[in-house]
């Protein structure tokens, strides 16, 4: 095995322009907010923000103040939107960068506004409101005070309210009561923000699932995660209630390593850490040297419900995962074949050379494969490629 052999995670960015150009292309005429916040859900940040930007996308959104400055270093300088602050955090870099920020009370839009005075330059601020989700922004009743702050410090020149925004919790669900309800509760605290006489430039309620399957909660803009990533935020959705039928994604994510070695199990000998998996007969296995460490989920053998165990794709065939997955490496059962060191593995990608995708390994491991990309890495190389580069060449 050379270097070249090394666990990798591979991006192809032309999935990210193709994704973001089909995504923009079907929520016209809402603007579309690509969201690179986590590494870009495991693929690479700043990579993906060029991608997106490239294919037309009109905003960027991240959770942190880091990461929106880790994407200006980075020569990015369009309109891009944070949403995560810590208390008593120092905005002073942020709005001086010209990043959007987030406020969810008084207290917040009195930090931007200290930042706004500190930089010399009015802030750019973006209202959250709680429609029902019950995680970051403002309670209706706390809402009108949070908009009366924000609208007296605009009027004094400290600050410029861009937009107005809330996150949705059932979206997957298009059926789900609470989408309504929402919509609702958003558009009762646009009017409150109308009539104290803010004019925002945005008004953004719907993620990845909701632009897709509510096009009522598209408004001026909607923000793609999941989506821009090739992954089907709703794939329990059937096609005929998917408004203009299902998008043509492609996953952008794959990962492979090499096989180590392979060897022989009797009938009874068991598998990695307390033999949770035993075999019962005559077989050989294969050792793969990623592990929970490099972000493999560590019961992927052990199936959840009625799936079965992860598998990978290794010689032209799926194998499953067996035994524990340790920190640096798992086992994999290759049905008495002995392959040699270096043989490729694959343990998931788009799907289309028969390798299993991340939905499939979610389902194995009982999450969803938003945490599956997006914590893979480790000690595996990242690399970024360009398909249409090389069909170009």
């Amino acid at each position: 095995m050379s270097a070249a052999d090394r666990p990798e995670v591979v991006v192809d960015l032309a999935a990210v322009r193709h994704n973001v150009r089909v995504l923009r292309e079907r929520v016209a005429p809402a603007a579309m907010m690509t969201v690179v916040k986590a590494d870009g859900y495991g693929h690479g940040m700043v990579e993906v923000a060029r991608a997106a930007r490239a294919a037309g996308t009109d905003w960027l959104g991240v959770a942190t103040p880091a990461e929106a400055l880790v994407l200006r270093a980075a020569g990015d300088e369009g309109p891009l939107l944070c949403w995560l602050t810590m208390p008593g955090e120092d905005l002073a870099p942020v709005v001086a960068a010209g990043v959007d920020v987030t406020a969810y009370s008084p207290v917040e839009v009195d930090g931007v506004v200290r930042a706004a005075r500190a930089t010399g330059r009015p802030a750019r601020l973006q209202l959250k409101v709680d429609t029902g989700l019950h995680r970051g922004g403002a309670l209706p009743e706390a809402w009108p005070a949070l908009v009366a702050s924000a609208r007296a410090a605009e009027t004094a020149g400290d600050l410029r309210v861009t937009g107005i925004w809330s996150h949705l919790a059932a979206a997957e669900e298009p059926a789900h009561p609470a989408n309504a309800a929402q919509a609702d509760v958003f558009r009762a605290a646009l009017e409150v923000a109308h009539a104290a006489g803010l004019r925002p430039e945005v008004r953004h309620l719907a993620n990845s699932a909701g632009a897709l399957l509510r096009p009522d909660a598209r408004f001026d803009l909607v923000r793609c995660g999941i989506a821009s990533y090739g992954i089907d935020p709703a794939p329990d959705v059937p096609e005929a209630d998917v408004p203009g039928g299902r998008p043509a994604l492609v996953p952008a994510m794959t990962v492979r390593a090499p096989l180590v070695l392979s060897k022989a199990l009797r009938p009874g000998d068991g598998v990695s850490y307390g033999h949770t998996w035993v075999a019962d007969r005559a077989t050989t296995v294969g050792l793969v040297p990623l592990g929970y460490g490099d972000g493999v989920p560590r019961h992927a053998a052990a199936g959840v419900g009625p799936e079965q165990a992860a598998e990978v794709l290794v010689a032209g065939r799926r194998r499953p995962v067996r035994g524990r997955v340790c920190m640096d490496q798992f086992v994999v059962d290759l049905d008495g074949e002995l392959l040699p060191p270096g043989t490729p593995v694959v343990l998931l990608g788009p799907g289309t050379a028969g390798e299993p995708t991340a939905l499939e390994w979610a389902r194995a491991c009982g999450t969803i494969d938003y945490e599956v990309v997006t914590r893979m890495r480790g000690r595996a190389r990242r690399v970024h490629v360009d398909s249409e580069e090389v069909r170009r060449g």
